[in-house]
């Protein structure tokens, strides 16, 4: 890979915590939990009635009626965290060649509300034939990164990743080799999700994936604690924009991070569990630091995919420890879904934006309703419970899995 350097210049955010970036990383630190009763739809006949949902979000403030009409949820969200990354950024597009400014974004479940209420439509009417002519446009999983382009008029890469709850992950990564490969100057990266729907909840309920803890949702997500069972739905989005160095310094541009790498594995072992030791796990953390010429000693913080589920929370551990084994440094852990609960494919870039924050500030987030560490996980680990910490944190990773085996890592530094 080239010696390019490609850093972070702007972000955005649309979360259960906030919908910018500063109310997201506060109410975080303070360790505010996102969850609450369902308000989407009657949740009252499902096993699980809560979920972290966005608030006091008002699509009409951010975007244009035609916007409003065309776009799922999940690209509403998008469009509003890319907004606020694009300003944030600050960068002049009229001074650009349009190819040299891509978009990357990702969804894993894409525009599943509209499908959900298309069919739900078309058999509560007698099965008429009569669906929405944007059905199909806002349902697709591609569809936020090309309105994002559409909106701003960028005519460089686009596409979208889906790599389950690795997705906006990948998203980063893709962004970060195409920068380096020269093949432009600026993404816009990152990914959206608006799984809060009876089909999504309903789908991963069957699993018995969700938390059932009905009587005391803003608990019910306690990574690595003994009592955990099952992940809180999510929803929202994040964007950075990736940038390369040489370019943004040129415009005196504010830059918050340098990514320094990015790997991603498969596990091959399970359609939805993780590898039991982690292995595929270990292999992208390694890849990861060896592509920014790192090693674990230099870690200070890895914000982890703990989602809260019994077999998930060891895994991860596991790998850590074994990425960790002979280096002195004993970097700091914490799992920030017990705040926002999970948001599936947009997961990875609003826990890069925290990671981000926390090497910004020497703070990091805590894991929040854990009481104590699973047994079964070890006390050897310095995982961040209850309250915030501070350290001095110079290199920070983010660390993000999916149903199907994919092990999707970013590390990021202080520039």
């Amino acid at each position: 890979m080239s010696d390019i350097r490609v850093v972070v210049t702007g972000m955005g955010a649309v979360t259960p915590l906030g919908n910018d970036v500063e109310t997201f990383w506060n109410n975080a630190v303070k360790g505010v939990s996102g969850a609450g009763m369902i308000t989407r739809f009657d949740a009252s006949k499902f096993k699980t009635r809560f979920a972290c949902e966005v608030k006091d979000f008002d699509p009409k403030q951010y975007l244009d009626r035609n916007e409003i009409k065309r776009s799922d949820l999940y690209t509403k969200y998008g469009l509003h965290a890319a907004g606020q990354a694009i300003e944030d950024s600050g960068f002049d597009f009229e001074k650009m060649n349009p190819f040299d400014v891509g978009v990357i974004w990702g969804s894993g479940q894409g525009g599943i509300e509209t499908l959900e209420k298309e069919v739900q439509s078309f058999t509560q009417n007698g099965f008429e034939p009569k669906f929405n002519p944007f059905l199909i446009p806002k349902m697709l999983s591609n569809m936020a990164g090309g309105m994002i382009s559409l909106k701003y008029g960028y005519m460089g890469i686009n596409y979208s990743t889906v790599s389950a709850c690795a997705t906006s992950n990948t998203s980063i990564m893709d962004a970060y080799h195409y920068i380096k490969l020269g093949k432009g100057k600026i993404f816009v990266t990152g990914g959206s999700e608006s799984g809060i729907t009876e089909a999504s909840i309903g789908g991963f309920s069957a699993m018995k994936a969700l938390s059932t803890r009905n009587d005391d949702p803003a608990t019910a997500s306690r990574p690595y604690d003994p009592n955990r069972d099952g992940f809180v739905m999510g929803e929202g989005a994040g964007c950075l924009i990736l940038e390369e160095y040489e370019h943004a310094k040129a415009r005196g541009a504010k830059i918050y991070a340098e990514v320094r790498g990015a790997s991603m594995t498969n596990d091959a072992y399970h359609m939805t569990a993780t590898h039991p030791e982690g292995l595929g796990a270990y292999q992208a953390m390694k890849s990861a630091l060896e592509e920014g010429g790192l090693t674990p000693s230099d870690v200070d913080y890895i914000n982890t995919h703990s989602t809260s589920t019994p077999v998930g929370d060891i895994s991860e551990p596991a790998a850590i420890r074994r990425l960790m084994e002979g280096y002195t440094n004993n970097a700091s852990i914490s799992g920030t879904k017990s705040m926002t609960g999970h948001l599936l494919g947009a997961a990875g870039v609003i826990e890069a934006i925290l990671s981000i924050k926390a090497i910004n500030h020497n703070i990091i987030p805590p894991t929040i309703n854990t009481e104590v560490i699973d047994p079964e996980i070890g006390d050897d680990l310095d995982i961040v419970i209850k309250e915030a910490k501070e350290k001095e944190i110079k290199i920070a990773m983010s660390n993000t899995f999916g149903f199907g085996g994919h092990n999707g890592i970013a590390v990021f530094g202080e520039v």
